[in-house]
């Protein structure tokens, strides 16, 4: 006799609901619940082992959760000098302070350490985080980088082939040699995992000094010229194409945004995702407005994403005619075969006649 296999529990994991909701990524959000911080129907629960229904009521820090809000996605450039996360035990400035007031509360997809800068991708759903940072996704994350020292191919052959650094293993990475600049040299890299100052680490193994590092894209999505501080969202749909998530359910009911709060300042809501923005535009704050997508001509969506580093932008004036409509012809004006060749133009129109008047009649 076969034993049936329990019903499984309808609705989703507490934490995948709290991270799709934008409280946290869901490793986070499981701390928090093993903290006392969330509850469920009036009981402070301490395992993220439960599956919550929309009927569930969820408290978090004795506030109600707020319905999660279509997913969405930025491109920011972060400046050197920032760390990555939401508190700094140190005090140091971190990346939130210096986002956009505008902007709903966010996460970011993995980390650039304080002295690296370029491409940080932000979100404010939990799962789109964990799903972009596992290295099973398989996403490139392309640097520049420049070293102090004179970097040859033969010494970057232990990297090429993967190393291991304090007993910490790094995969293999792609690189390329660009130039040399004085005492400096410029290289490319490429690499599909991103552990703590695995880069400056593997430089320092080989004998080099990382003394810049610019993420220029990750994944399908580029920096182009996004300038540092400048925060730019993908539309919805590039987003949804670029994620597998086209065929993806859409939520039953919009939840309302969760805000980023500041002291003296409430936030204002960021409006309706994919529609006409009701604000300002999403940009450096007190700087200027952040730029539409490089590419975009003619309601055509070329984006910067690294899978289209190939094709032209639509250049301006592409397909226009020779000449102006109404205005002065392109080329000469024909004449009859053989004919002799045409003089002084007969005068402006509405102007006096060159000829003779024909008689009143």
């Amino acid at each position: 006799m076969t034993q049936e296999n329990p019903k499984t529990p309808e609705g989703d994991r507490i934490a995948k609901v709290l991270a799709r909701a934008g409280v946290a990524s869901r490793r986070e959000a499981e701390r928090m619940i093993q903290a006392g911080r969330v509850s469920v129907n009036g009981s402070v629960i301490d395992s993220p082992a439960l599956n919550v229904t929309a009927k569930d009521q969820i408290m978090v820090d004795e506030e109600p959760l707020a319905e999660a809000e279509p997913p969405r996605l930025w491109l920011y450039h972060k400046p050197s000098g920032l760390v990555t996360t939401a508190k700094d035990e140190k005090g140091r400035k971190t990346v939130f302070d210096s986002l956009p007031e505008d902007l709903p509360r966010v996460m970011s997809v993995g980390r650039l350490d304080l002295n690296s800068e370029g491409l940080l991708l932000l979100t404010n759903d939990g799962e789109i985080k964990r799903k972009l940072e596992l290295p099973s996704t398989g996403w490139v994350r392309k640097y520049r980088v420049r070293v102090k020292g004179e970097p040859s191919e033969d010494m970057l052959k232990p990297l090429r082939k993967g190393i291991t650094v304090e007993g910490e293993r790094f995969q293999p990475m792609t690189i390329s040699l660009d130039r040399q600049q004085g005492s400096n040299a410029w290289m490319t890299l490429s690499l599909r995992e991103g552990k703590n100052r695995e880069i400056r680490r593997a430089m320092e193994a080989i004998g080099l000094t990382v003394n810049r590092l610019l993420r220029v894209s990750y994944g399908p999505f580029r920096l182009g010229e996004l300038k540092a501080g400048e925060v730019e969202e993908i539309k919805a749909r590039v987003m949804r194409d670029q994620l597998g998530m086209e065929h993806e359910a859409a939520p039953a009911q919009k939840r309302a945004a969760p805000q980023r709060t500041r002291p003296g300042s409430a936030g204002k809501p960021d409006g309706k995702p994919g529609g006409k923005p009701t604000g300002k535009p999403v940009g450096k704050a007190g700087g200027k407005p952040a730029r539409k997508f490089a590419g975009k001509t003619g309601g055509k969506d070329n984006s910067r994403f690294a899978g289209m580093a190939g094709e032209k932008p639509v250049e301006r004036g592409a397909g226009k005619p020779a000449g102006r409509h109404g205005g002065k012809p392109a080329g000469k004006p024909m004449g009859k075969p053989g004919a002799r060749p045409m003089g002084k133009p007969s005068g402006k129109p509405g102007g006096r006649p060159t000829g003779k008047r024909s008689p009143r009649g």
